[in-house]
């Protein structure tokens, strides 16, 4: 039982974790041509959750039919909560020293930890950047027809064109976002 709970306990190395994950892509479309994926659920859970008064167009569908997707994001509520409550890993990840140079670089001193103070306080700036993020990252998450992880692992590897423009676009994004836009909001609200 040790040997279980400290292996479960441990981060994995990419050889491992990827291949799981990559697997899961063959299997949902062998079990029932499902695809990898979970942005879509908020729309199923906005269905489900939408009062009889409501004339929302959008979410006037069956979600019934998508009910394993459902599943499929409580199991990952679920795997999260035991990696991260139950059976948290005993050494931390550790902040690598280029970010730690990164981070002094911008003012912030010496970080160690992977969510820093300086970075994640609870300030009416961070707030605010937090609610405009979610809201942009949920309306390009519908524009471009799914998420990172559907696009990056299902689409892709059922070669689907609009997948790999999709992919290049998220992570073009976040490379210039990171570069150009995050020293500038960090200098604005820290």
């Amino acid at each position: 039982m040790d040997v279980l709970v400290q292996t479960l306990s441990g981060s994995w190395p990419w050889y491992v974790s990827g291949p799981i994950i990559g697997l899961m892509v063959p299997l949902l479309i062998l079990i029932g041509n499902r695809s990898f994926g979970i942005s879509q659920n908020l729309e199923h859970i906005c269905a489900m959750t939408q009062p009889g008064f409501v004339k929302v167009n959008f979410f006037k569908y069956d979600w019934t039919a998508s009910t394993w997707s459902l599943f499929f994001a409580s199991g990952v509520l679920i795997g999260g909560f035991f990696a991260g409550i139950v059976l948290p890993d005993a050494l931390p990840p550790q902040v690598s020293v280029e970010s730690q140079q990164l981070f002094s670089s911008w003012g912030l001193g010496e970080v160690t930890a992977y969510n820093p103070e300086e970075i994640f306080r609870m300030t009416t700036g961070n707030v605010l950047l937090l609610l405009l993020g979610g809201i942009f990252i949920g309306f390009g998450t519908r524009y471009a027809g799914g998420c990172t992880s559907g696009h990056a692992i299902t689409g892709l590897s059922t070669l689907q064109p609009q997948s790999l423009y999709a992919v290049i676009g998220i992570f073009s994004g976040g490379l210039l976002a990171s570069h150009f836009l995050v020293p500038v909001l960090i200098g604005n609200y820290s």
